[in-house]
């Protein structure tokens, strides 16, 4: 499927984890002045810091939901989800949508959407200055961490925040390092310099198992990797066939042979670190006997030939396309009868045909998570607008994957994805086999010890022995900490640490719970999700909470025009990706 595949971030490969009034006792006026732009001109206002007054965004009028043409030569048409924010009152935000979306608070859950004082973001995103974009480096957050220091190249180091509106971290400081060998991690590791570290390869892997003074923590991969073919070419438009390809491959020893430390064979094709998604039968365990008399009832008692399709650049849910390939050949003809030819597809063309259902055979291919929920996952790939990689969409499927869309509850989304998954088992329009993963590994005598399958691990709850500060070990420095204009994982680990969300995903998983936000509860058509704001929260400055913080970070990305959509590259691309696009996005170049 097209769905985030591809070897770039998460959101340059959407279809691959910023949320306006500061209390004070004075009221200021507005920060922001009419905004210029082609007839008619328009005044979109952010509130400054003051007392808090009822505002909203666009103040001008409803975003033009499905807007089909551009409103003038400077602007392409609006297709985005948000219709409108309100600070209703001081603690109260409602989200007006121009579709359902029933993973709203997973998308608001992630770093990129975290909070900032409005009037901070006045003082440190100043157009025209020559510091426009400190809030780059410069971070004013909620979380149970503050940035006390950013030593380039080398460290950063994060105090913890005495006036945190929650549980007071465990340790008093957390020192964020980076060293890119996995052997150098590991080696530091042994040596009790660090305390924590990620991205461990299959030797630093074994090392760490033989080594009781060290502990490993698999973070579980929020991908799949899967075997494709399109049921409109040969023979595969046969549900026996394909079922037979269900029983007849050794999946696990794919897993065993090729995939890195942290991966674990797909019993659903969606993640079970992502809630709802593993409701339902499990996949078909290996069973060749069977998977011949299947194959014979299918009219192929002595097996038949085919291709294996693969391309030969490594995914992240892929690692190694060749290895992988050449075993499913051989399994194909031992346990099945069936012959296939290896043909090797070029890189630049190879998803583009699979998505346009011409690819013959069976072929290679996957799925990474865009934002974490089953959806997500499902919706693109088997859903009625999927693309034609699998040939025709069920229309079973559909309906059921439809249900779980149309409710917030989960009783009735694990039912509805319960079903979506006994479909998509009894068709098998795909073969799901592995979740690349990766492994961290901490030292022994750390406290509450965990990874996080979105890389997002709670240091504050984590107690290093008897020392006072957590030094973490990672691969990569980060470019920027404002999270709303960037994509790389580490900047967002750093983040979550200092900056929160309305929500925010649950220790150890993909679920979400409240943060910033007591509850965020939907109408019934899920088109209005109205945020209740916890009392009493302080940002390191000691500006306190209100709706107005939530409406000016979330404005400053969603509105291109807005004079503050300024960070380290300006393009805020997980708004774009999640929420379908910029209000007033400029007008394309021609040609």
């Amino acid at each position: 499927m097209s769905a985030a595949r591809g070897t770039g971030n998460v959101a340059s490969r959407l279809l691959v984890l910023a949320f306006v009034l500061a209390a004070c006792n004075t009221t200021v006026p507005p920060i922001v002045e009419t905004v210029p732009s082609p007839t008619p001109p328009r005044t979109t206002p952010i509130p400054n810091a003051g007392a808090f007054a009822p505002a909203s965004y666009p103040s001008d009028g409803d975003a033009p939901c499905g807007q089909a043409k551009p409103p003038d030569a400077a602007h392409a048409a609006y297709r985005g989800e948000l219709k409108r924010i309100r600070a209703k009152d001081a603690r109260t935000v409602v989200f007006e949508l121009c579709r359902p979306d029933v993973a709203f608070l997973s998308k608001i859950a992630s770093p990129a959407f975290g909070i900032n004082d409005s009037a901070w973001l006045t003082h440190h995103v100043q157009p025209g200055t020559a510091d426009p974009q400190a809030i780059v480096t410069e971070v004013n957050g909620t979380g149970p961490y503050k940035v006390e220091g950013w030593d380039r190249g080398t460290e950063i180091s994060l105090a913890r925040y005495d006036s945190y509106w929650a549980t007071s971290a465990r340790n008093e400081r957390l020192i964020v390092r980076w060293s890119d060998g996995s052997a150098k991690r590991v080696n530091e590791l042994e040596a009790g310099t660090v305390d924590g570290i990620d991205d461990i390869d299959p030797t630093g892997a074994a090392t760490i198992d033989g080594d009781v003074s060290l502990v490993p923590a698999v973070r579980p991969g929020l991908n799949v990797f899967y075997l494709g073919f399109t049921d409109t070419i040969g023979p595969f438009g046969n549900e026996k066939i394909r079922q037979a390809l269900a029983l007849g491959i050794d999946r696990q020893k794919l897993v065993d042979a090729f995939f890195p430390p942290g991966s674990e064979l797909a019993s659903k094709y969606a993640p079970c670190a992502i809630p709802h998604a593993c409701s339902g039968a499990d996949w078909y365990t290996f069973d060749p006997a069977l998977a011949r008399e299947t194959l014979a009832a299918a009219g192929y008692p002595k097996g038949l030939q085919t291709t294996i399709h693969y391309a030969a650049a490594a995914r992240p849910y892929l690692p190694d396309p060749a290895g992988v390939a050449t075993e499913l050949q051989a399994q194909l003809l031992a346990n099945l009868g069936i012959q296939a030819t290896l043909v090797v597809e070029p890189d630049d063309t190879y998803l583009a045909a699979i998505d346009a259902g011409t690819m013959p055979g069976i072929y290679l291919d996957g799925q990474t998570a865009t934002y974490p929920d089953v959806s997500a996952f499902l919706d693109p790939t088997f859903g009625p607008r999927a693309s034609k990689a699998f040939g025709t969409p069920f229309a079973d499927i559909g309906r059921a994957l439809a249900a779980g869309n149309g409710t917030a509850s989960g009783p009735k989304r694990d039912a509805a994805y319960g079903k979506v998954n006994d479909l998509i088992r009894a068709h098998v329009p795909m073969i799901p086999v592995a979740r690349t993963g990766s492994s961290t590994a901490y030292l022994a005598d750390v406290e509450g010890a965990g990874a996080s399958p979105l890389g997002l691990e709670r240091f504050a709850t984590m107690t290093p022995g008897d020392r006072r500060q957590f030094v973490w070990l990672t691969s990569a420095e980060p470019a920027g900490l404002y999270c709303a204009d960037e994509t790389d994982r580490i900047a967002m680990l750093v983040c979550s640490q200092v900056v929160d969300s309305l929500y925010t995903y649950d220790r150890g998983s993909a679920g979400v719970v409240p943060s910033l936000a007591e509850r965020c509860a939907p109408n019934g058509a899920l088109t209005i999700w109205t945020c209740t704001l916890r009392r009493g929260v302080l940002f390191d400055d000691g500006s306190r909470l209100d709706a107005g913080d939530v409406l000016a970070s979330f404005a400053v990305q969603w509105d291109a025009d807005n004079p503050r959509h300024l960070g380290r590259t300006s393009t805020f691309p997980t708004f774009a990706s999640w929420f379908g696009g910029f209000l007033h996005p400029p007008a394309k170049p021609a040609g």
